[in-house]
């Protein structure tokens, strides 16, 4: 069985590529990073340590590796998958579609590629695979469209599993959590898939996709932007103070109240999930960096992302938003040089301020209450 994986970062190595070769795929990675193309090739192999006491190891072997760039290169390796995954980031995914659709064309007139190929993007976002099934399609033309309606699938999914940025003497070596958690769409697959160990698969992906989301990456940004705002520069750093933790727990308690209302999660195992998430953050054997962890919070203050959107399901309840107004006010403060969307942001709040900043960015009017209190607590900060 052939997997082509987008994305040979440590995400793609360490997450998604560890898991398909353990279940027996042979991978291809394909990065526009000749480097790592390059060590992948010559080695065909690399290992990945857990971030624990022990510091287990596992090593992932028969790998290969293509570039990105070459777009006949990659179509070929699309037309002979079994599986297609990405971990490249969902503003890349309109990058990687024009050699996926070209793969899907040769597919089409092989004729005898008539078996069904899913195609997976495990990104952080609610609807990757739907967001990058939009961008193929726009290349197919009337005849590769029906052929991919047909033998194509794009089932969402939802990931998670930390995995920080690092630098080993060894670049292909990279140190994960020992958590994860990878969640697709049964209901968006073929009828006759074959399930695949590591991956649980539901009928309702929302909710999983929903929870994630507003637990694990609305906790870990607030961290990140509280903790940047307390001069601190790693996320266990930032946690271990209780003032940066009781806003990002205070965060996960709104966020909590609007996911339980909105698809019953109990709410005492909830509260223990919260609890688990916030035990993940301090992992004494990870060393996660607020910059890495904040990065682009153009994208973070997005209407649909991990701050506003829980903030405006909870406000429509009638429920408390502060805390994850105190988190938007804090990316506001994100003032960091090599991040663009950063830069941006803050040209935007110096030119016309952070309230016309924040109504751009997250789409709430001036006046809704929840940008108003995100202002208050920018000033206060």
């Amino acid at each position: 069985m052939k997997a082509l994986h987008f994305g040979a970062g440590n995400i793609g190595r360490g997450f998604i590529g560890l898991i398909l070769s353990r279940a027996g795929y042979e991978v291809t990675f394909s990065d526009v990073n000749q480097e790592l193309v390059n060590a992948l090739r010559r080695r065909g192999e690399y290992t990945v340590e857990l971030a624990n006491e022990s510091k287990d190891q596992e090593t992932v072997t028969g790998v290969k590796a293509i570039d990105g760039r070459e777009l006949q290169t990659v179509a070929k390796a699309v037309a002979e998958a079994d599986l297609v995954t990405t971990a490249v980031g969902v503003g890349i995914l309109k990058h990687i579609a024009p050699g996926i659709a070209e793969g899907l064309e040769q597919r089409r007139r092989a004729g005898s590629v008539q078996k069904p190929l899913h195609i997976i993007a495990c990104e952080n976002a609610i609807g990757g695979s739907a967001q990058l099934k939009e961008h193929v399609y726009a290349l197919l033309d009337e005849q590769a469209r029906g052929f991919a309606d047909e033998y194509v699938y794009f089932p969402n999914s939802a990931v998670d599993r930390i995995v920080p940025i690092q630098n080993h003497e060894d670049m292909l070596h990279v140190q994960v959590e020992p958590f994860y958690e990878w969640v697709v769409d049964r209901s968006q697959m073929a009828p006759a898939f074959k399930p695949m160990d590591g991956v649980v698969y539901v009928h309702d992906l929302e909710p999983y996709i929903e929870r994630k989301l507003f637990t694990v990456n609305t906790g870990h940004c607030v961290a990140a932007y509280i903790g940047y705002v307390h001069g601190y520069d790693t996320i266990q750093k930032a946690i271990a103070d209780e003032k940066v933790k009781s806003v990002v727990y205070g965060a996960l308690q709104e966020t909590g109240q609007v996911l339980v209302k909105r698809f019953g999660f109990n709410p005492e195992e909830h509260e223990q999930y919260i609890v688990k998430i916030l035990g993940r953050f301090v992992n004494p054997y990870l060393t996660d960096e607020v910059t890495r962890v904040g990065r682009s919070p153009l994208r973070k203050l997005s209407p649909n992302d991990r701050l506003v959107r829980p903030a405006l399901l909870a406000y429509e309840e009638d429920m408390p938003v502060t805390h994850l107004a105190m988190g938007m006010a804090a990316a506001c403060k994100f003032d960091v040089s090599d991040d663009p969307e950063a830069v941006e942001l803050q040209s935007m709040i110096r030119e016309k301020g952070v309230e016309a900043a924040l109504s751009h960015y997250t789409g709430m009017d001036e006046n809704h209450p929840v940008l108003v209190e995100a202002v208050k607590q920018y000033k206060q900060m």
